[in-house]
C-alpha cells in the first residue's frame, strides 16, 4: 500500500546499562504525524554518519510533541506548526515548510470549493454533493483530531470553533485521512499538502481542490502564494543537548534537502 512508504518507523536501540549510556546514544523525537516521516528519513541518514546513534521517531500529533519535549519524555518534539505564545520555554527550529490543503476522492466531479462551501460543508449546512457543483451523494465529513495542528490550522483558516464542525469521522494521523479518503468516494478531508502529493503521486485515489483560487501544490507553497502554509519545526525545552543540536544542524542542513524535496516539503534556505 503506498501509504506505508509515509508511515513513519520507529528505530528502537538497546544499550548497555551504564548510566548516561542510552542518553548518549539514542536520540527520542515525538510529535507530529507530518514532521515524522520526514524526520523518520533524515534519522536513517544521520545514523549511517553516526553509526553509535540511534534515532527513535514517534508520531501522535503536534500537541504531544511540545508536551514530551517539554516534560524531558522525548530530546525534541516535532511540531507542524508555529510557536504559541505561551511556549516562550520552548525553542522551535524550522526544518521544512508545508501546506494544508482539502482532498476529496479521484472519482468525486468537484473540482474546486469556495471558502464558503467548505465553510458550509464541515458546519453541516450541505450535505450533498449536488448542492456543491457534483453529483449527487452523501457527503462524508473527515477531521482531525483534537490536539492535531492540521485542526488548529484549518479551524483558524476558516474562522471556525471546533464545535462547529459536523464530522463524520475523526483521525488522527495524515494518512487515516488520505486512507478514508480514497475509500469514500463522497468522502472530504484536509491533510499536508506534502503527504496528499506523495500518496497521490504513489497511486492514492486522492485530489487536492485549490483554495481561494490558488492550486494546493508544493510549487505554490514555496512561492508563498498557497494561502495555509506551515513551517515544520522540531522542538527543544531550552537549549538543546549536544546530540540533538546536532540532529538539528543536520536536519537544516543542505545535505537532507534532496530527502525534504522527496517527501514533497519546501527546503529551508541554509
Amino acid at each position: 500500500m503506498a501509504s506505508i512508504g509515509r508511515i513513519c518507523a520507529v528505530y528502537i536501540a538497546f544499550f548497555s546499562s551504564s548510566p548516561g549510556h542510552a542518553a548518549d546514544n539514542r536520540l527520542v523525537l515525538t510529535g507530529s504525524s507530518t514532521v515524522a516521516p520526514l524526520a523518520a528519513e533524515i534519522g536513517k541518514r544521520f545514523e549511517e554518519q553516526n553509526p553509535s546513534i540511534r534515532v527513535d521517531v514517534q508520531s501522535g500529533g503536534s500537541s504531544r510533541g511540545v508536551a514530551d519535549a517539554r516534560s524531558g519524555l522525548a530530546d525534541l518534539g516535532m511540531a507542524s506548526r508555529a510557536p504559541n505564545a505561551d511556549e516562550t520555554d520552548l525553542q522551535f527550529f524550522t526544518i521544512a515548510r508545508d501546506g494544508v490543503g482539502i482532498i476529496v476522492n479521484t472519482n468525486n466531479s468537484v473540482r474546486s470549493l469556495t471558502d464558503e462551501q467548505i465553510v458550509a460543508i464541515y458546519t453541516g449546512k450541505i450535505a450533498d454533493w449536488s448542492k456543491a457543483g457534483g453529483a449527487a451523494g452523501r457527503i462524508t465529513v473527515v477531521n482531525k483530531a483534537e490536539g492535531r495542528s492540521t485542526l488548529e490550522l484549518f479551524l483558524h483558516y476558516f474562522k471556525l470553533k471546533g464545535g462547529d464542525v459536523k464530522a463524520h469521522v475523526i483521525i488522527g494521523e495524515n494518512q487515516q485521512a488520505i486512507k478514508t479518503v480514497a475509500g469514500n468516494p463522497g468522502a472530504i478531508g484536509y491533510v499536508s499538502i506534502g503527504s496528499a502529493e506523495y500518496e497521490a503521486d504513489h497511486g492514492a485515489h486522492i485530489r487536492l481542490l485549490p483554495m481561494s483560487g490558488v492550486a494546493a501544490s508544493v510549487e505554490n507553497v514555496r512561492s508563498g502564494s498557497f494561502p495555509l502554509s506551515r513551517p515544520l519545526n522540531l522542538v527543544s525545552k531550552g537549549a538543546p543537548g549536544a546530540v540533538a543540536r546536532r540532529f538539528i544542524d543536520f536536519a537544516r542542513s543542505r545535505g537532507v534537502h534532496d530527502i525534504v524535496e522527496s517527501q514533497f516539503f519546501v527546503p529551508i534556505a541554509p
